[in-house]
């Protein structure tokens, strides 16, 4: 196999699926060494990839600069739409602009006949109860997770007990009533879920978790999904989900 041609197969792989992809895995896929997937990872990186980890965490591919844009099927684009119209709905006001930004750059990208498909798509997305609203500024703490570092926030529960947490934030994850933050809580030394509107004060530490978040993601959701989780119990900590009962 010519290197070309392992470097496009390469891409491939990371674009399929989620990540993040160890170089032992994609190179068993590819049947080539870790060492060579290694190389492989820096030379698509200097020509324009931007591939996020490192080796012992994984790969994943987050921008492919290198290569020309992929067009849609028809299927493909209607979901593209109805998700980011489902963002417009349920997320923050920072998400949602974006959402709508997305959608205008991708009318103005596309062919005539699906640009004038997705125009007057047939689906759309709408929420009459929406999300409570958040009392942060959730692109912060998006931007804090994506950097890993450390969020320090004010926490009420639903009795109004509130307390200070410093968490390594993981993920947010937006269900029918709620966003959810799920994090490592460094005063209970666990996971923890914290939901967005009863956080207060938030404040973005120096203090760098890197390159553990996606290994930390894992195990948390491992956690919840053996524990059988309910998102939140209005204290920040998960518990255990009563049989056919919807989150509160």
């Amino acid at each position: 196999m010519s290197r070309t041609l392992r470097l496009f197969q390469l891409m491939q792989a990371l674009r399929q699926g989620p990540g993040p992809k160890t170089a032992a895995g994609l190179g068993e896929e590819l049947g080539v060494s870790g060492r060579s997937i290694h190389r492989d990872i820096a030379t698509l990186r200097e020509m324009g990839a931007i591939i996020d980890g490192e080796a012992g965490y994984g790969f994943t591919l987050i921008e492919d600069n290198a290569l020309p844009p992929m067009g849609f099927r028809d299927t493909e684009l209607e979901a593209l739409v109805l998700g980011l119209r489902e963002v417009q709905q349920i997320g923050d006001p920072d998400l949602a602009e974006a959402a709508g930004e997305a959608l205008r750059k991708l009318q103005g990208r596309l062919p005539p006949r699906q640009s004038h498909r997705l125009r007057h798509a047939v689906l759309t997305a709408h929420r009459f109860q929406r999300p409570e609203a958040p009392r942060i500024r959730v692109s912060d703490l998006r931007e804090a997770t994506w950097d890993e570092l450390e969020v320090l926030f004010e926490y009420s529960d639903a009795k109004g007990a509130c307390t200070t947490r410093q968490v390594k934030p993981l993920s947010l994850v937006y269900f029918d009533h709620s966003t959810i933050l799920v994090a490592w809580c460094l005063l209970r030394q666990d996971v923890r879920v914290f939901r967005l509107d009863r956080m207060s004060n938030l404040q973005i530490t120096k203090q760098s978790f890197r390159p553990h978040r996606v290994a930390l993601l894992r195990e948390a959701l491992a956690k919840i999904r053996s524990q059988r989780l309910a998102p939140h119990d209005g204290t920040g900590s998960p518990k255990a989900a009563e049989p056919r009962k919807p989150p509160d």
